[in-house]
Protein backbone atom coordinates (compact mmCIF):
# COMPACT_ATOMS: atom_id res chain seq x y z
CA UNK A 1 0.00 0.00 0.00
CA UNK A 2 1.48 3.42 -0.93
CA UNK A 3 2.40 5.85 1.83
CA UNK A 4 0.21 8.96 1.82
CA UNK A 5 1.93 12.16 0.77
CA UNK A 6 2.85 14.46 3.65
CA UNK A 7 0.55 17.45 4.02
CA UNK A 8 1.47 20.72 2.39
CA UNK A 9 2.61 23.00 5.17
CA UNK A 10 1.39 26.53 5.55
CA UNK A 11 3.88 29.30 4.83
CA UNK A 12 5.66 30.25 8.07
CA UNK A 13 4.97 33.98 7.65
CA UNK A 14 1.25 33.27 7.18
CA UNK A 15 1.28 31.04 10.27
CA UNK A 16 2.85 33.89 12.26
CA UNK A 17 0.25 36.35 10.93
CA UNK A 18 -2.60 34.00 11.90
CA UNK A 19 -1.21 33.75 15.42
CA UNK A 20 -0.76 37.52 15.65
CA UNK A 21 -4.30 37.95 14.30
CA UNK A 22 -5.73 36.02 17.21
CA UNK A 23 -6.39 32.62 15.61
CA UNK A 24 -6.68 30.24 18.56
CA UNK A 25 -5.26 26.74 18.61
CA UNK A 26 -6.26 23.86 20.87
CA UNK A 27 -3.36 21.39 20.39
CA UNK A 28 -4.45 17.90 19.36
CA UNK A 29 -2.84 14.72 18.05
CA UNK A 30 -1.47 15.19 14.55
CA UNK A 31 -1.09 18.97 14.80
CA UNK A 32 2.17 20.44 13.55
CA UNK A 33 4.14 23.31 15.01
CA UNK A 34 7.57 24.91 15.03
CA UNK A 35 9.56 26.60 17.77
CA UNK A 36 10.92 29.99 16.72
CA UNK A 37 13.95 31.59 18.30
CA UNK A 38 15.62 28.46 19.70
CA UNK A 39 17.57 27.50 16.57
CA UNK A 40 14.64 25.21 15.71
CA UNK A 41 12.82 27.43 13.21
CA UNK A 42 13.20 24.90 10.40
CA UNK A 43 12.13 21.89 12.48
CA UNK A 44 8.50 20.81 12.30
CA UNK A 45 7.15 18.92 15.31
CA UNK A 46 4.01 16.79 15.44
CA UNK A 47 1.79 16.38 18.50
CA UNK A 48 1.66 12.64 19.16
CA UNK A 49 1.32 10.78 22.47
CA UNK A 50 4.63 8.95 22.03
CA UNK A 51 6.59 12.04 20.94
CA UNK A 52 4.95 15.35 21.90
CA UNK A 53 1.94 15.30 24.17
CA UNK A 54 -0.22 18.08 25.56
CA UNK A 55 -0.48 18.70 29.30
CA UNK A 56 -3.10 21.25 30.36
CA UNK A 57 -2.66 23.25 33.53
CA UNK A 58 -4.23 26.51 34.65
CA UNK A 59 -5.91 27.09 31.28
CA UNK A 60 -2.61 26.83 29.38
CA UNK A 61 -1.22 24.03 27.27
CA UNK A 62 2.30 22.70 27.78
CA UNK A 63 3.75 20.76 24.84
CA UNK A 64 5.93 18.08 26.45
CA UNK A 65 8.57 16.18 24.51
CA UNK A 66 8.90 12.50 25.38
CA UNK A 67 12.06 10.43 24.98
CA UNK A 68 14.37 13.42 24.61
CA UNK A 69 17.10 12.44 27.07
CA UNK A 70 19.81 13.67 24.71
CA UNK A 71 17.99 16.91 23.98
CA UNK A 72 17.86 19.89 26.33
CA UNK A 73 14.25 20.80 25.51
CA UNK A 74 11.77 18.86 27.64
CA UNK A 75 8.74 21.07 27.13
CA UNK A 76 7.60 24.40 25.75
CA UNK A 77 4.60 26.61 26.50
CA UNK A 78 1.99 26.79 23.75
CA UNK A 79 2.45 30.54 23.39
CA UNK A 80 6.13 29.96 22.49
CA UNK A 81 5.36 27.91 19.38
CA UNK A 82 3.88 28.66 15.97
CA UNK A 83 1.02 26.39 14.93
CA UNK A 84 1.21 25.13 11.35
CA UNK A 85 -2.45 24.36 10.64
CA UNK A 86 -3.43 21.83 8.00
CA UNK A 87 -5.52 22.62 4.96
CA UNK A 88 -8.55 21.05 6.64
CA UNK A 89 -8.06 23.06 9.83
CA UNK A 90 -7.77 26.41 8.05
CA UNK A 91 -10.77 25.60 5.85
CA UNK A 92 -12.79 24.73 8.96
CA UNK A 93 -11.86 28.08 10.53
CA UNK A 94 -13.36 29.84 7.51
CA UNK A 95 -16.69 28.32 8.46
CA UNK A 96 -19.73 29.69 6.68
CA UNK A 97 -17.77 32.50 5.01
CA UNK A 98 -16.21 30.07 2.50
CA UNK A 99 -17.70 30.23 -1.00
CA UNK A 100 -15.30 28.78 -3.59
CA UNK A 101 -11.84 27.34 -4.22
CA UNK A 102 -10.50 27.71 -7.76
CA UNK A 103 -7.22 26.69 -9.36
CA UNK A 104 -5.43 29.57 -11.12
CA UNK A 105 -2.40 29.71 -13.39
CA UNK A 106 -0.20 30.58 -10.38
CA UNK A 107 -1.89 28.61 -7.60
CA UNK A 108 -5.31 28.90 -6.00
CA UNK A 109 -8.02 31.46 -5.32
CA UNK A 110 -10.40 31.30 -2.37
CA UNK A 111 -13.54 33.39 -2.19
CA UNK A 112 -15.16 34.19 1.13
CA UNK A 113 -18.18 36.30 1.95
CA UNK A 114 -17.82 38.64 4.91
CA UNK A 115 -20.75 40.83 5.96
CA UNK A 116 -22.38 40.33 2.56
CA UNK A 117 -19.26 41.30 0.58
CA UNK A 118 -17.22 38.78 -1.41
CA UNK A 119 -13.43 38.84 -1.00
CA UNK A 120 -10.74 36.94 -2.91
CA UNK A 121 -7.51 35.51 -1.54
CA UNK A 122 -4.79 34.02 -3.75
CA UNK A 123 -1.68 31.99 -2.97
CA UNK A 124 0.53 29.30 -4.48
CA UNK A 125 -0.83 26.48 -2.28
CA UNK A 126 -4.37 25.66 -1.19
CA UNK A 127 -3.55 25.91 2.52
CA UNK A 128 -1.95 29.34 2.02
CA UNK A 129 -4.95 30.58 0.01
CA UNK A 130 -7.26 29.49 2.84
CA UNK A 131 -4.95 31.22 5.37
CA UNK A 132 -4.94 34.49 3.39
CA UNK A 133 -8.75 34.30 3.27
CA UNK A 134 -8.83 33.73 7.03
CA UNK A 135 -6.71 36.84 7.51
CA UNK A 136 -9.32 38.76 5.48
CA UNK A 137 -11.90 37.85 8.10
CA UNK A 138 -9.88 39.72 10.70
CA UNK A 139 -9.26 42.76 8.50
CA UNK A 140 -11.53 42.88 5.44
CA UNK A 141 -10.48 45.55 2.93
Amino acid sequence: MPTPAPPTLIDMELARRLAAGGVRWDPADGDRFTIPGKDLDAAVFVVAPMVVDVVRSGGRALLRFNGTVEWALDSVQQDEVIWLPSEEQVRALLGGTFRTLTATADGYRVEVEIAGVRHRAEARSVVDAYAVALLLMAEPD
